[in-house]
């Protein structure tokens, strides 16, 4: 962003540089300028993250079977939720960074929530995998959250100045509970398909009779 111009080979550069080298990214990221640019931002990667889970829709390989007004609203709620997204998780950060002993200015945080809002690309990008096998995608959701807590943790550090040794506190007991979380949700997904299962057998035996 540049005399108020949103500078789009610049955004793919930073992308980049965010997912490849967020160390020395994040040491140099403004933090402040506007909101302006993280809403972009964040507009951008929810639009991109949209257009592929439309097109995994499509393809069948992300909730294709309820149709393309399905796919549809995917890709609204995508793009629109990036925008919420971009704000709750500005909170988020924030506070994070509080309890960090890091910066608590709300662009500052802000515009580090709209540089990590990259993998949501990355994230719609790998969801099909679910489409094939459950615990490969949960294995690949798990790896996708701790990667963007790494980036997370960079951002902490270098653009907020939080304190090192107690964002990897922080970071290790966010690591926990996402795969906490991650196992429980996969455990409710076995438990309903066990009893999707289970009617369908049910059924076609009663048939049988």
């Amino acid at each position: 962003m540049s005399n108020g111009t949103f500078d789009f080979n610049a955004f793919i550069q930073e992308s980049k540089e965010v997912l490849v080298n967020p160390k020395s990214y994040f040491s140099t990221m403004k933090t402040s300028g506007g909101m302006t640019e993280p809403l972009i931002k964040a507009l951008i990667y929810g639009a991109i993250a949209g257009a592929i889970a439309f097109l995994w829709s499509i393809l069948g390989l992300g909730g294709g079977i309820l149709g393309s007004s399905f796919a549809v609203m995917t890709f609204i709620s995508y793009t629109i939720g990036s925008v919420i997204g971009l704000f709750i998780g500005g909170v988020v950060v924030l506070i994070i960074s509080s309890i960090c002993k890091g910066s608590t200015d709300f662009e500052a945080n802000v515009r580090v929530t709209a540089a990590l809002m990259v993998m949501m690309p990355v994230s719609a990008f790998l969801a099909f995998a679910t489409h094939f096998n459950l615990y490969l995608g949960l294995v690949l959701g798990i790896a996708v959250n701790i990667f963007a807590l790494w980036l997370l943790y960079n951002a902490l550090v270098e653009s907020l100045k939080a304190k090192p040794e107690t964002s990897k506190i922080v970071l290790y007991i966010l690591i926990a509970l996402i795969v906490l979380i991650s196992l429980m949700g996969l455990r409710t997904k076995n438990q309903l398909m066990k009893g999707i299962d289970n009617s369908e057998l049910k059924e076609m035996l009663e048939q049988q009779k």
